[in-house]
């Protein structure tokens, strides 16, 4: 089985370098290809993951949900696995990726760790064992089986936010879903910005919103707003 990871970045230079040579490090021959889709930096991440081994390319436009759709596009492996910029796997992640499609899983998930020391921040990690709504986000990464990623059209273009729970809840319509043991660690440099409730009640916030069909623009004005850093 090959897997292609895809990264979508914009502004990454400080992470994209160790985290492409800690993918290919761990990933090995089963890894066919690393992409990191930019929008269009203007620092030097483009420099920073070419020259650790990724391959580059330039999406039409920003937006993450754009930029992941044109990366998969690129993609040659049989699974597409999704990962932020500032987001670390287990190093076994190419194992339990593995070990999931082998056992028939179509898609899934890691928990999460924060990169803090914050005791509060561990409820987040807590609660992310559960296959709930709330659980869930696109930090935590991402895999699905390519065939299956086509089938649904890839991410909705049209959403600055909460694309990966859109897509997650159209994809396990029809795949079966993962979620695997050991966690994700992902940075929680939005809560060196805000208070940890002041984040939970964005979040809640956004949420809501999503759920009464908000549009995309109505919910990344209200976050911005909410937060004092814009780190969605």
């Amino acid at each position: 089985m090959k897997v292609s990871i895809i990264i979508p970045t914009y502004n990454e230079a400080e992470n994209i370098g160790p985290l492409v040579r800690f993918l290919l490090t761990h990933g090995k021959s089963s890894l066919v290809d690393i992409i990191v889709s930019d929008g269009g930096s203007n620092d030097a991440t483009i420099e920073r993951a070419t020259e650790a081994g990724a391959a580059v390319v330039s999406s039409p436009a920003k937006g993450r949900a754009l930029q992941m759709n044109y990366g998969a596009s690129q993609a040659k492996g049989e699974v597409l696995y999704f990962i932020h910029a500032d987001c670390f796997p287990p190093a076994t992640f190419m194992k339990d990726l593995q070990q999931a499609i082998g056992d028939g899983y179509d898609m899934g998930r890691y928990r999460t760790k924060f990169d803090s020391g914050k005791t509060i921040l561990k409820i987040n990690e807590w609660f992310t064992r559960f296959d709930l709504f709330m659980c869930m986000g696109g930090d935590q990464t991402f895999f699905i089986k390519h065939s299956l990623f086509d089938q649904c059209r890839g991410f909705r273009e049209d959403l600055e936010i909460m694309e990966e729970f859109e897509f997650c809840s159209r994809a396990r319509k029809s795949g079966t879903y993962k979620i695997l043991n050991g966690a994700a660690l992902i940075s929680a440099r939005k809560y060196k910005h805000n208070s940890w409730l002041r984040v939970q009640l964005a979040n809640a916030r956004i949420m809501r919103m999503y759920k009464r069909d908000a549009s995309s623009r109505e919910m990344v004005a209200t976050y911005q707003h909410l937060l004092s850093q814009n780190a969605y």
